[in-house]
């Protein structure tokens, strides 16, 4: 059997792996267009409802169900946006930096310093997470914007992605930008960052993802409304107990949850993958 006679047993399994990723979402978009009466029957049909505009905005606007009241979505989505592109800017502007002095200044206890960063990969936010919440209480940072953001701002893998690129750069670079009278800081904006744009985008695009869906922090941090994030949001409208849900507004603000991180990834996917995949940036 040629390998030309193969050509559709790809598409077929690419289309099967599609349609097992999209078939959940497809259901809860049709479930956010009906009426919690249906989604309550178990006779959601597989086409859209008359509900869809009604369902939206009680869930942007409102937040107010059948049976429960919950924070709107548009607080929700605020709120995880800000986190997440704090946490994004924090994490890219720190990594870049120490990779900078890590691989261009010979200072003493440079490589213990990036060792230090770098075993920090073996600790899970999940194993820091009490002595983290300890320092943010003593801080008063509980319930704040700040609390939320700051602890997850340090980053090893992006710092360790930053060396391992800025190891690249040739020396005959860095001696043409002495010999032109350039400092430190001038190389630094001047050369490195615009050749580290892609690693920039790459890295944009996974870690507002990570901070976009962040749950255990949040959870630990936020005890008012006016603070949570779309996940937490979502977590506390489920919690009460399926008769205590209003399945049709937790589907509708559950699509809404997909926009930002879909919207981010079309818009820099071009130079996502130039940052992951192209050896030459």
């Amino acid at each position: 059997m040629t390998i030309g006679q193969n050509r559709w047993l790809p598409h077929v399994i690419l289309l099967l792996g599609a349609a097992v990723f999209v078939l959940p979402i497809y259901l809860t978009f049709i479930g956010s267009t009906h009426d919690q009466p249906t989604i309550a029957r178990g006779q959601l049909p597989l086409t859209p409802g008359p509900y869809l505009v009604e369902n939206y905005q009680e869930a942007l606007f409102r937040g107010a169900g059948e049976r429960v009241r919950s924070t709107p979505a548009t607080v929700l989505m605020r709120n995880s946006l800000y986190m997440a592109l704090a946490i994004v800017v924090g994490k890219i502007a720190i990594s870049v930096l120490s990779a900078f002095a890590v691989v261009f200044f010979a200072f003493p206890g440079r490589m213990f310093f990036f060792w230090m960063i770098f075993i920090t990969l073996m600790l899970p936010v999940e194993v820091r997470m009490i002595p983290t919440y300890a320092v943010v209480a003593n801080l008063g940072l509980v319930d704040t914007f700040a609390g939320l953001t700051i602890p997850l701002i340090a980053s090893a893998t992006a710092t360790l992605l930053f060396r391992q690129f800025f190891l690249t750069v040739p020396d005959e670079l860095v001696d043409a930008a002495q010999i032109d009278g350039a400092g430190a800081m001038r190389f630094f904006w001047s050369v490195l960052l615009p050749l580290s744009r892609t690693n920039m985008a790459a890295l944009f695009v996974i870690m507002f993802i990570y901070g976009w869906n962040q749950y255990l922090w949040p959870l630990l941090v936020t005890t008012t409304r006016g603070t949570e994030t779309i996940v937490i949001g979502i977590s506390r409208m489920i919690s009460g107990g399926d008769a205590a849900i209003d399945w049709n507004l937790v589907m509708a603000v559950s699509m809404l949850a997909l926009l930002p991180p879909v919207v981010v990834i079309l818009v820099m996917q071009r130079w996502f993958v130039k940052g992951l995949v192209e050896p030459e940036k």
